[in-house]
């Protein structure tokens, strides 16, 4: 197969072994779970998985917003690229679930039916208190409060500060992660989560629809609230969510970095920052390695960015979103490691396909509609060298993000070379 030589290729070929990462995490704690466990001592393959994800979206994320110049488009690209496939694993979950197949958590029946439906629906349940139907949804949290905080800085015209916020809120993280080491939106508090769920969908919705003063109230609002929940919501304790914060701004600074926007040292010295605060965020012997290894996996295809890939290795990361979201839900159907990930890939392949490709192609009309942009090959013309999102993947998270794949070339789902960043999607 000859090489992929699309100018985001790169991303998309560090998506796939992430995904599959987080998969083989998974896989390994339930069918090798002794030898795993040894695996899990020396660095945990799922966090790792994780934080490729989060600097990718990092980077391509707010691309894809200065790109198009437009929240409405935003998210209408954002909501077309994840909704849709989570809303078709969420139904597998509950359908294997009835059969005894799939195992849901056991909050999920304590917390009343439409908290569940709106933490869930928004991606923000990570943060809301509110158990996920799927486990690995965690990370679509995190995407979202980055989204909402992205959104804001690009209102206000301070999205260019990236290596700045990256090292404020790695900075922030360690006093705040000390003195909230739990979340302080707990798991009961239903009426605080739905206030701030609906609040969510308001500026989300406002800052789409509206225009002038209401639209940037909307948006800034919205990134004070992205940043408030990481801060009092996060599960794993405030000093992980902002260092899952920073990693991904660390990412959007290497963007800068490479577009010329500020200096490489500049860029290292904030991945340097963030890790800096961020190695000791967990008391587990395999988290600062999974750390290091995720910048250095990140790092490793900045310097070969313009190398060609191969194109099973970037279609990999067309699929990673599906690779990520689906693969819990055959840990308790097939029978051994092989048969998971013989399964996995095709099923992965047939959902990007038939839920992921349509719907992204979907989004990118509406988008093209509510902008009045014309459509992507004549764009292409006019906008030499200008960064455009991929279509498939994940990521970030639209294809590239928590996250999708994102070879920014043309704008359209058909390969590893057109889509938009999906979100980070991968958990550990």
């Amino acid at each position: 197969m000859p090489p992929n030589s699309s100018r985001l290729a790169w991303l998309d070929a560090l998506r796939g072994p992430a995904a599959l990462a987080v998969a083989l995490h998974h896989s390994g704690w339930t069918f090798l779970p002794d030898l795993w466990a040894e695996v899990d001592r020396r660095i945990d393959v799922g966090t790792w998985g994780v934080f490729v994800f989060f600097m990718v979206s990092g980077y391509i994320i707010p691309a894809s917003l200065e790109r198009r110049g437009d929240l409405r488009a935003f998210w209408i690209g954002r909501a077309f690229r994840l909704l849709p496939l989570l809303a078709v694993a969420v139904v597998l979950a509950l359908l294997l679930a009835a059969a005894g197949a799939f195992d849901l958590h056991p909050g999920l029946g304590a917390r009343p039916l439409p908290l569940v439906v709106l933490g869930n629906a928004t991606m923000l349940q990570e943060l809301l208190g509110v158990p996920a139907v799927i486990g690995v949804m965690w990370t679509l949290s995190y995407e979202m409060a980055f989204y909402l905080l992205t959104a804001g800085l690009f209102t206000v015209r301070q999205a260019h500060r990236s290596a700045v916020i990256a090292v404020v809120l790695a900075l922030a993280a360690v006093p705040l992660g000390l003195l909230l080491p739990r979340p302080a939106i707990k798991g009961g508090a239903d009426l605080v989560a739905a206030l701030l769920g609906v609040a969510a969908v308001v500026v989300i919705a406002v800052s789409a629809r509206g225009r002038g003063g209401k639209r940037a109230v909307a948006a800034v609002s919205g990134g004070v609230l992205g940043l408030a929940l990481v801060v009092l919501g996060s599960r794993i304790g405030a000093w992980q969510g902002l260092i899952v914060l920073a990693m991904m701004f660390a990412g959007t600074a290497v963007y800068r970095a490479e577009r010329g926007a500020i200096r490489w040292r500049t860029a290292v010295a904030t991945v340097l920052v963030v890790l800096a605060c961020g190695l000791l965020a967990k008391d587990d012997p395999g988290w600062a390695p999974a750390l290091l290894l995720a910048a250095a996996f990140f790092g490793a295809g900045v310097a070969l960015r313009r190398r060609s890939f191969p194109r099973w290795l970037a279609h990999l990361g067309v699929i990673s979103f599906s690779l990520y979201l689906l693969h819990p839900l055959l840990l308790r159907v097939v029978p051994n490691l092989p048969l998971f990930f013989l399964v996995l890939v095709p099923l992965a392949y047939l959902t990007h396909r038939l839920v992921e490709a349509p719907a992204q192609r979907l989004g990118r009309r509406l988008a093209r509609r509510a902008t009045g942009e014309r459509p992507a090959g004549q764009a292409e013309q006019g906008e030499q060298g200008a960064v455009r999102p991929a279509a498939a993947g994940w990521g970030s998270p639209e294809s590239a993000g928590p996250a999708g794949p994102t070879t920014q070339g043309a704008a359209g789902p058909a390969g590893p070379a057109a889509r938009e960043p999906a979100a980070g999607e991968p958990s550990g």
